[in-house]
């Protein structure tokens, strides 16, 4: 029954780029239909979608959530135009975008908070038009982590092929990772994966940890800090393993299939082989929030926007993964209510 499925927000992605289009092709996919499906964003920035993608589809229109009933349907646009009707134009950032990202996005946020929402799957944003529309955060993550009032670990998650990485440090100068590459920092995407690739249906993920130093012995960190880590996440149940040295350990973990997941010091350790082997397959999972959050790894694509020829599979893989990990969260709240209940 419709009203018994996942509930999962749908956003359009920013509105010059290549997200309506791909939402539009990805509404044509069965897998749509196995979960209650509620597409937040502007009526006209959803048709200009269908324009370029040449689908049409039958969604029920409202303006506030309440007015959706699963039991009538399990796809629904809910409109937050509000009688606005701009013409965005594609492949340009502007304040204008990024303040319609931002509406449908804090909207999805705040629906989640109401757990109306199960899942959040976005199309890809453009951190510049984010910027000029009012976003003060770093990226959307921070931004996500503060509306959702979360106050513990969060970090990005990167997948291929449902191979998963987390990062030690991110966005920050290459000489100040070392000052980072502590044991208590460590663990903590150790563990995070650990629970969201669990989440995701893997019952003992592998973890892989890479090193810091070439072929993981010129220097001390990985004495001091990085296997002290692994040695205490083995200790919590954790089947972790390493320190693998950066320049194979793609190669060890993903090719050869030997791991699950990897957790790396620093960006580029990550992201070169990440993208090496999977740049037009990826997904990013906002990981730590109370609530799955996806999107494809890729960004707004200002060059092809309006082409119909981005690829749907990025898209579709982190709508699979949303739905994954909402349904197995709901099963597990579901069976920890139930193992609460007062016996009979």
């Amino acid at each position: 029954m419709p009203q018994n499925k996942t509930n999962i927000a749908l956003l359009l992605g920013d509105p010059s780029g290549i997200g309506p289009e791909l939402v539009s092709k990805l509404l044509t996919k069965e897998i749509t239909n196995e979960a209650n499906v509620v597409v937040i964003g502007e009526k006209n920035i959803f048709e200009s979608g269908n324009k370029i993608s040449g689908h049409s589809h039958n969604l029920k229109f409202v303006e506030n959530f309440d007015e959706i009933n699963f039991q009538d349907g399990n796809q629904y646009f809910l409109d937050i135009s509000k009688g606005k009707n701009h013409n965005y134009k594609l492949s340009e950032c502007s304040k204008e975008s990024g303040e319609s990202v931002l509406s449908a996005l804090n909207l999805a946020l705040e629906l989640a908070k109401e757990n109306k929402i199960d899942a959040i799957n976005f199309g890809p944003f453009n951190k510049t038009s984010l910027k000029l529309g009012g976003n003060k955060y770093s990226d959307e993550l921070h931004l996500m982590a503060e509306k959702l009032d979360v106050k513990n670990f969060f970090c990005e998650f990167n997948v291929i092929d449902n191979f998963w990485t987390a990062r030690v440090t991110s966005h920050i100068p290459i000489k100040e990772v070392p000052d980072h590459v502590k044991k208590e920092k460590i663990i903590k995407p150790i563990k995070l994966i650990n629970e969201a690739m669990k989440l995701n249906g893997i019952k003992s993920p592998r973890v892989a940890v890479q090193a810091l130093n070439p072929h993981a012995e010129f220097g001390t960190e990985e004495k001091d800090e990085i296997i002290p880590a692994i040695e205490e996440a083995k200790k919590m149940g954790i089947n972790a393993d390493g320190p693998l040295p950066c320049d194979t350990s793609f190669i060890t973990a993903y090719k050869n299939k030997n791991h699950d997941c990897i957790v790396g010091m620093y960006h580029d350790a990550l992201q070169s082989g990440l993208k090496a082997f999977g740049f037009d397959r990826g997904v990013t999972v906002q990981g730590g929030l109370p609530v799955p959050i996806t999107t494809p790894a890729h960004g707004t694509a200002f060059d092809i926007a309006g082409k119909n020829v981005a690829n749907l599979e990025p898209t579709l893989n982190s709508f699979k993964i949303a739905l994954t990990m909402a349904e197995n969260k709901n099963k597990s709240l579901s069976m920890e209510r139930k193992n609460c209940s007062p016996a009979k």
